[in-house]
Protein backbone atom coordinates (compact mmCIF):
# COMPACT_ATOMS: atom_id res chain seq x y z
CA UNK A 1 0.00 0.00 0.00
CA UNK A 2 1.55 3.30 -1.03
CA UNK A 3 1.94 5.71 1.71
CA UNK A 4 1.00 8.51 -0.39
CA UNK A 5 -2.48 8.45 -2.82
CA UNK A 6 -1.79 11.59 -5.20
CA UNK A 7 -2.24 8.40 -7.97
CA UNK A 8 -4.99 6.43 -7.09
CA UNK A 9 -6.79 10.07 -6.43
CA UNK A 10 -6.22 10.81 -10.00
CA UNK A 11 -7.02 7.55 -11.07
CA UNK A 12 -10.83 8.15 -9.58
CA UNK A 13 -11.33 10.43 -12.58
CA UNK A 14 -11.87 7.66 -14.49
CA UNK A 15 -14.23 6.79 -12.31
CA UNK A 16 -16.36 9.74 -13.54
CA UNK A 17 -16.09 8.47 -17.20
CA UNK A 18 -17.39 5.40 -16.21
CA UNK A 19 -20.89 7.15 -14.44
CA UNK A 20 -21.59 8.99 -17.33
CA UNK A 21 -21.09 6.03 -19.75
CA UNK A 22 -23.94 4.10 -17.08
CA UNK A 23 -26.54 7.40 -17.24
CA UNK A 24 -26.16 7.41 -20.84
CA UNK A 25 -26.95 3.32 -20.95
CA UNK A 26 -29.92 4.23 -18.46
CA UNK A 27 -31.06 7.09 -20.38
CA UNK A 28 -31.78 5.08 -23.54
CA UNK A 29 -34.07 2.21 -21.92
CA UNK A 30 -37.19 2.00 -23.67
CA UNK A 31 -39.59 1.02 -20.53
CA UNK A 32 -38.04 2.31 -17.45
CA UNK A 33 -38.93 1.41 -14.53
CA UNK A 34 -39.14 5.20 -12.30
CA UNK A 35 -38.89 3.36 -9.28
CA UNK A 36 -35.43 1.99 -10.36
CA UNK A 37 -33.87 4.48 -12.62
CA UNK A 38 -34.60 7.64 -11.21
CA UNK A 39 -32.21 6.72 -7.94
CA UNK A 40 -29.82 5.26 -10.49
CA UNK A 41 -29.70 8.43 -12.48
CA UNK A 42 -29.05 10.53 -9.05
CA UNK A 43 -26.40 8.32 -7.83
CA UNK A 44 -24.86 8.25 -11.05
CA UNK A 45 -24.45 11.96 -11.37
CA UNK A 46 -23.28 12.33 -7.74
CA UNK A 47 -20.70 9.60 -8.19
CA UNK A 48 -19.31 11.35 -10.93
CA UNK A 49 -18.83 14.36 -9.27
CA UNK A 50 -17.21 12.93 -6.12
CA UNK A 51 -15.11 11.02 -8.57
CA UNK A 52 -13.44 14.09 -9.87
CA UNK A 53 -14.02 16.48 -6.59
CA UNK A 54 -13.14 13.52 -3.87
CA UNK A 55 -13.28 14.05 -0.25
CA UNK A 56 -13.37 12.56 3.35
CA UNK A 57 -15.74 14.22 6.04
CA UNK A 58 -12.85 13.66 8.79
CA UNK A 59 -11.27 16.19 9.33
CA UNK A 60 -12.29 18.09 5.94
CA UNK A 61 -9.78 16.06 3.80
CA UNK A 62 -9.89 17.51 0.21
CA UNK A 63 -7.68 16.31 -2.96
CA UNK A 64 -8.20 19.70 -4.72
CA UNK A 65 -8.21 22.70 -2.70
CA UNK A 66 -11.62 24.50 -4.51
CA UNK A 67 -15.08 25.42 -3.59
CA UNK A 68 -16.76 22.08 -5.57
CA UNK A 69 -14.37 20.02 -3.07
CA UNK A 70 -16.74 21.58 -0.48
CA UNK A 71 -17.23 19.15 2.33
CA UNK A 72 -21.20 20.80 2.82
CA UNK A 73 -21.83 20.80 -0.72
CA UNK A 74 -20.46 16.93 -1.45
CA UNK A 75 -22.69 15.37 1.86
CA UNK A 76 -25.79 17.50 0.41
CA UNK A 77 -25.57 15.61 -2.90
CA UNK A 78 -24.86 12.48 -0.85
CA UNK A 79 -27.81 12.49 0.98
CA UNK A 80 -30.43 12.81 -2.11
CA UNK A 81 -28.01 9.69 -3.73
CA UNK A 82 -27.65 7.62 -1.14
CA UNK A 83 -31.26 7.65 0.08
CA UNK A 84 -32.31 7.31 -3.57
CA UNK A 85 -30.26 4.20 -4.07
CA UNK A 86 -31.08 2.30 -0.80
CA UNK A 87 -34.59 2.68 -1.65
CA UNK A 88 -34.07 1.76 -5.34
CA UNK A 89 -32.47 -1.50 -3.51
CA UNK A 90 -35.16 -1.70 -1.27
CA UNK A 91 -37.73 -1.94 -3.86
CA UNK A 92 -35.81 -4.86 -5.76
CA UNK A 93 -36.83 -6.91 -2.63
CA UNK A 94 -40.37 -5.63 -2.50
CA UNK A 95 -40.76 -6.28 -6.52
CA UNK A 96 -39.25 -10.06 -5.94
CA UNK A 97 -41.00 -10.98 -3.00
CA UNK A 98 -43.66 -12.02 -4.82
CA UNK A 99 -45.27 -14.70 -2.27
CA UNK A 100 -45.79 -10.72 -0.52
CA UNK A 101 -44.13 -12.05 3.14
CA UNK A 102 -45.53 -8.73 5.35
CA UNK A 103 -41.57 -9.15 6.92
CA UNK A 104 -39.79 -9.10 4.23
CA UNK A 105 -41.97 -5.89 3.08
CA UNK A 106 -40.71 -4.78 6.09
CA UNK A 107 -37.12 -5.34 5.93
CA UNK A 108 -37.06 -3.58 2.88
CA UNK A 109 -38.89 -0.78 4.59
CA UNK A 110 -36.03 -0.68 7.67
CA UNK A 111 -33.74 0.16 5.13
CA UNK A 112 -35.02 3.21 3.86
CA UNK A 113 -35.70 4.43 7.52
CA UNK A 114 -31.87 3.26 8.47
CA UNK A 115 -31.04 5.41 5.75
CA UNK A 116 -32.75 8.41 6.92
CA UNK A 117 -31.10 8.07 10.28
CA UNK A 118 -27.57 7.64 9.20
CA UNK A 119 -27.57 10.97 7.21
CA UNK A 120 -28.78 12.38 10.26
CA UNK A 121 -26.04 10.89 12.39
CA UNK A 122 -23.49 11.63 9.37
CA UNK A 123 -25.12 15.92 9.59
CA UNK A 124 -24.90 16.24 12.95
CA UNK A 125 -21.36 14.65 12.79
CA UNK A 126 -20.38 17.45 10.96
CA UNK A 127 -22.05 20.54 12.51
CA UNK A 128 -20.86 19.21 16.11
CA UNK A 129 -17.19 17.55 14.83
CA UNK A 130 -18.35 15.20 17.48
CA UNK A 131 -16.76 12.50 15.36
CA UNK A 132 -17.94 9.46 16.92
CA UNK A 133 -21.18 9.62 15.51
CA UNK A 134 -19.46 8.51 11.74
CA UNK A 135 -19.23 5.15 13.32
CA UNK A 136 -23.65 5.50 14.47
CA UNK A 137 -23.50 6.12 10.73
CA UNK A 138 -22.06 3.37 9.62
CA UNK A 139 -23.20 1.25 11.68
CA UNK A 140 -26.21 1.79 10.21
CA UNK A 141 -25.11 0.94 7.23
CA UNK A 142 -24.63 -2.55 8.43
CA UNK A 143 -27.92 -2.83 9.24
CA UNK A 144 -29.04 -1.67 5.67
CA UNK A 145 -26.90 -4.34 4.31
CA UNK A 146 -27.40 -6.91 6.83
CA UNK A 147 -31.31 -6.67 6.38
CA UNK A 148 -30.83 -6.77 2.59
CA UNK A 149 -28.65 -10.23 2.38
CA UNK A 150 -30.80 -11.39 4.75
CA UNK A 151 -34.42 -10.91 2.69
CA UNK A 152 -32.33 -11.42 -0.54
CA UNK A 153 -31.10 -14.92 0.63
CA UNK A 154 -34.49 -15.90 2.21
CA UNK A 155 -36.25 -15.08 -1.05
CA UNK A 156 -33.65 -17.14 -3.26
CA UNK A 157 -34.29 -19.61 -1.07
CA UNK A 158 -38.09 -19.77 -0.86
CA UNK A 159 -39.76 -17.45 -3.86
CA UNK A 160 -40.69 -19.09 -6.79
CA UNK A 161 -40.20 -17.89 -10.75
CA UNK A 162 -38.18 -14.37 -10.34
CA UNK A 163 -36.62 -14.43 -14.21
CA UNK A 164 -33.62 -12.60 -14.42
CA UNK A 165 -35.10 -10.98 -10.84
CA UNK A 166 -32.83 -13.53 -9.08
CA UNK A 167 -29.57 -12.28 -10.74
CA UNK A 168 -30.22 -8.96 -8.38
CA UNK A 169 -30.52 -11.34 -5.09
CA UNK A 170 -27.88 -13.24 -6.00
CA UNK A 171 -25.75 -10.20 -5.97
CA UNK A 172 -27.22 -8.55 -2.57
CA UNK A 173 -26.56 -12.16 -1.00
CA UNK A 174 -22.60 -12.23 -2.66
CA UNK A 175 -22.39 -8.30 -1.76
CA UNK A 176 -23.59 -9.02 1.84
CA UNK A 177 -21.05 -11.77 2.21
CA UNK A 178 -17.75 -9.82 2.00
CA UNK A 179 -18.93 -6.23 2.56
CA UNK A 180 -19.91 -6.72 6.05
CA UNK A 181 -17.00 -8.44 7.67
CA UNK A 182 -15.32 -5.57 5.77
CA UNK A 183 -18.00 -3.04 7.58
CA UNK A 184 -16.74 -5.06 11.08
CA UNK A 185 -13.08 -3.62 9.91
CA UNK A 186 -13.83 0.23 8.99
CA UNK A 187 -16.11 0.30 12.28
CA UNK A 188 -12.98 -1.10 13.91
CA UNK A 189 -11.06 1.98 12.37
CA UNK A 190 -13.51 4.82 12.77
CA UNK A 191 -13.74 4.39 16.33
CA UNK A 192 -9.75 4.42 16.56
CA UNK A 193 -10.13 7.72 14.59
CA UNK A 194 -12.35 9.64 16.83
CA UNK A 195 -11.54 12.12 18.39
CA UNK A 196 -13.58 13.90 21.65
CA UNK A 197 -14.56 17.37 19.95
CA UNK A 198 -17.62 19.49 20.08
CA UNK A 199 -18.47 22.72 18.27
CA UNK A 200 -21.38 24.68 17.67
CA UNK A 201 -23.73 23.87 14.48
CA UNK A 202 -22.75 27.53 13.62
CA UNK A 203 -19.18 26.69 13.54
CA UNK A 204 -19.20 22.88 12.38
CA UNK A 205 -21.36 23.80 9.22
CA UNK A 206 -19.19 26.86 8.87
CA UNK A 207 -16.16 24.53 8.62
CA UNK A 208 -17.68 21.78 6.38
CA UNK A 209 -18.47 25.28 3.85
CA UNK A 210 -14.82 26.64 3.76
CA UNK A 211 -12.49 24.64 5.55
CA UNK A 212 -10.71 22.54 3.04
CA UNK A 213 -7.42 20.41 4.34
CA UNK A 214 -5.48 19.49 1.20
CA UNK A 215 -4.03 15.83 1.70
CA UNK A 216 -2.54 13.12 -0.35
CA UNK A 217 -1.07 10.74 2.46
CA UNK A 218 -2.47 7.62 3.18
CA UNK A 219 -3.41 8.01 6.39
CA UNK A 220 -5.91 11.09 5.89
CA UNK A 221 -7.68 8.80 3.37
CA UNK A 222 -8.41 6.53 5.88
CA UNK A 223 -5.77 3.75 4.42
CA UNK A 224 -6.34 0.79 2.47
CA UNK A 225 -9.89 0.73 3.59
CA UNK A 226 -10.81 4.18 2.69
CA UNK A 227 -9.40 3.96 -0.61
CA UNK A 228 -11.20 0.35 -1.49
CA UNK A 229 -14.40 2.31 -0.26
CA UNK A 230 -13.92 5.43 -2.78
CA UNK A 231 -13.21 2.94 -5.41
CA UNK A 232 -16.33 0.66 -4.91
CA UNK A 233 -18.52 3.05 -4.08
CA UNK A 234 -17.93 5.87 -6.19
CA UNK A 235 -16.46 4.55 -9.51
CA UNK A 236 -16.50 0.99 -9.91
CA UNK A 237 -19.26 -1.75 -7.84
CA UNK A 238 -22.40 0.61 -6.69
CA UNK A 239 -22.80 2.76 -10.18
CA UNK A 240 -22.50 -0.73 -11.65
CA UNK A 241 -25.16 -2.45 -9.47
CA UNK A 242 -27.45 0.29 -9.45
CA UNK A 243 -27.81 -0.01 -12.76
CA UNK A 244 -28.21 -3.44 -13.43
CA UNK A 245 -31.15 -2.97 -10.87
CA UNK A 246 -32.17 -0.53 -13.63
CA UNK A 247 -31.89 -2.70 -16.73
CA UNK A 248 -33.39 -5.40 -14.95
CA UNK A 249 -36.34 -4.50 -13.52
CA UNK A 250 -37.24 -2.09 -16.71
CA UNK A 251 -37.22 -4.92 -18.81
CA UNK A 252 -34.20 -4.70 -20.84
Amino acid sequence: MPKDFSLPLFGLKLGAAVNLALLYWTLGLESPDPHAVIPAWILLCVSAFRCLFPNRYLHNVVFHDTPLSSIFLTRLLATFSEVAYIYQFSHVIRVLNVDGAGWIDALSWLMVVQVVVSQGFVWTAIGTRRLGLYFHEELGWFVIFAANTLASAVLLATAGELGDGRVLLVLNVGFGAFYLPWQVLHLRSLRAEATPGHVSWASGLGDALRERNRRTDAASWGGWIGLTWMVAYWATLIPAWVTAIAVILSGS
